[in-house]
């Protein structure tokens, strides 16, 4: 018992070594704008086509899932309203994150785990260049800036796909809906979403480079690391909304 609580207390010591390390190098020159741009692509562009058919799908399952509930009621009209503040406060950042979670977290946990135990992560330092500045500050940037953009676009998406089934049932314009929504939506809920993406993504990508940085034990600490990567990240984000949803909750208060 004593050994694993000491063994915690490391882990942790570790962990705020590494965030530490990563605010600091953050704000030191030189910067590596170029590797950031071709991570932001690797982990916006390249999540494009998964992010659109899981928020599209997202939009579209909970209109129908909505709809009984409130036609019991006779009050179907509102349906855009209540579309809307769940997928813009609630489901669009969480949805994009855990995507990203699964499939960016996994695969800079794999990068950099495999690039821990062929020692080219050694073989950096030894040539003079500074690999957590190159391989752990370029992802983690590249993941908060990516992921509040990708935030919104599934929102957008969700949302689209919400109206498909609205005017299929109901046969309501594109103006009419859209009006709905967006008198709904207010600053607070377009900075919530704002504030969760962000908070996920540095989260994502932190995680992930940690995990991979720290790896060991040739292939199988990096099945381990991509793996851990995953479920950590989706463990902290559902710890962070349900902290985020408390803080926005006293702010509408």
């Amino acid at each position: 018992m004593v050994k694993k609580i000491k063994r915690i207390l490391i882990e942790l010591a570790s962990i705020h070594r590494f965030v530490m390390r990563f605010y600091r190098e953050v704000f030191r020159p030189p910067y590596e704008f170029k590797e950031i741009i071709r991570q932001c692509y690797v982990v916006g562009w390249k999540s494009l086509p998964l992010i659109t058919l899981t928020g599209f799908i997202t939009g579209i399952v909970f209109t129908n899932q909505s709809r009984p509930s409130l036609a019991e009621f006779g009050a179907t009209s509102w349906l855009p309203a209540l579309i809307s503040i769940a997928i813009i406060r609630a489901l669009a950042p969480l949805v994009t994150a855990l995507i990203a979670s699964g499939k960016v977290g996994s695969q800079i946990g794999a990068e950099l785990g495999s690039m821990k135990v062929t020692e080219q992560i050694d073989a950096m330092e030894v040539s003079g260049t500074n690999p957590f500045k190159f391989l752990v500050v370029s992802r983690v940037l590249a993941t908060t800036i990516s992921i509040p953009i990708l935030s919104f676009y599934t929102a957008a998406v969700g949302l689209f796909g919400a109206y498909l089934s609205v005017n299929q049932v109901e046969n309501t314009s594109f103006r009419v809906y859209f009006d709905q929504v967006f008198e709904a939506v207010t600053y607070l809920d377009i900075f919530s979403l704002l504030l969760k993406a962000v908070v996920f993504g540095f989260t994502i990508g932190i995680v992930g480079c940690y995990q991979g940085y720290h790896s060991s034990k040739g292939t199988e600490g990096v099945g381990r690391a991509a793996n851990w990567a995953v479920v950590m990240s989706m463990f902290l984000i559902f710890i962070e909304e349900i902290l985020i949803v408390q803080i926005i909750q006293a702010m509408r208060a």
